[in-house]
């Protein structure tokens, strides 16, 4: 009877410890298609400021994470459908999102902009833009800008990634795309293919359409993650991890 009960002791113990452990496994979900932040190396290695970032977190959090490529269009559902864990893929914190998804602290906040092909000169106002085609990814706080301030005016098309926007607005079928001020200078203007376009009108940044920056999301309810993610986030502003990734995707401070 000791033997058996000893035996049920210890098949307890491992089971809880085997819980505890894949606890700490943590799936996290990236685009792959909206560089520099993350994309596609070619050898299909995620890579990017967002991966980064999530690497680091997961160090300073002590967690084992693996990184998934998911579409943008079913990032938010994958999560709620228990796909993955976390999403690490430049999400704005929106007052809309909130009713989905729970979010950290923010990891860094850059502005929108418009790019037009050079010489266009383009008036950022519903005016100017009547009768223009902009383009913008589907499912995104700039498609959502678009569309409840120029659908009226502009025909706006939506894409399924940032990359095939801009393909379009350099094959002539766009006038204008709006996007991520920084994905849109380091992933297209800086470009051979980018060379004859440029930024028009004002930097976007009212937190009503663009919200408080891009934060990590979870699982509603899921504090024990978020509340590691925030802790790893405050530690690696402090101990110089952030800065350094920053330092290796851009010139300047994007937090």
């Amino acid at each position: 009877m000791r033997l058996a009960l000893t035996a049920v002791l210890i098949a307890a113990a491992v089971g809880i410890a085997g819980h505890a452990q894949a606890q700490d496994k943590v799936r996290i979900a990236t685009e792959g298609a909206y560089a520099p932040f993350n994309y596609k190396a070619p050898d299909g290695t995620l890579e990017g400021f967002d991966v980064d970032i999530a690497k680091a977190l997961c160090d300073h959090a002590h967690l084992e994470c693996l990184i998934v490529a998911q579409d943008w269009d079913g990032i938010i559902p994958g999560l709620l459908a228990k796909k993955y864990d976390a999403i690490v893929a430049s999400m704005s914190i929106t007052d809309e999102r909130k009713k989905k998804v729970d979010f950290t602290d923010k990891y860094y906040q850059t502005p929108a902009r418009f790019v037009e092909k050079k010489g266009a000169d383009f008036t950022i106002s519903k005016e100017g833009l009547k009768g223009k085609t902009i383009g913008a990814q589907r499912s995104t706080i700039h498609a959502q800008y678009l569309q409840e301030n120029y659908a009226d005016v502009a025909d706006i098309k939506l894409y399924d990634s940032q990359e095939n926007a801009d393909l379009d607005l350099t094959a002539g079928r766009l006038d204008l795309v709006l996007a991520d001020s920084i994905v849109l200078l380091e992933g297209f203007l800086n470009k051979p293919e980018g060379q004859d376009f440029e930024f028009v009108g004002p930097e976007l940044k009212d937190p009503k359409w663009f919200g408080e920056g891009a934060g990590i999301a979870v699982r509603p309810g899921d504090t024990k993650l978020k509340d590691a993610f925030d802790k790893a986030l405050a530690e690696i502003r402090k101990d110089g991890t952030y800065d350094k990734i920053d330092a290796k995707y851009f010139p300047f401070s994007i937090y």
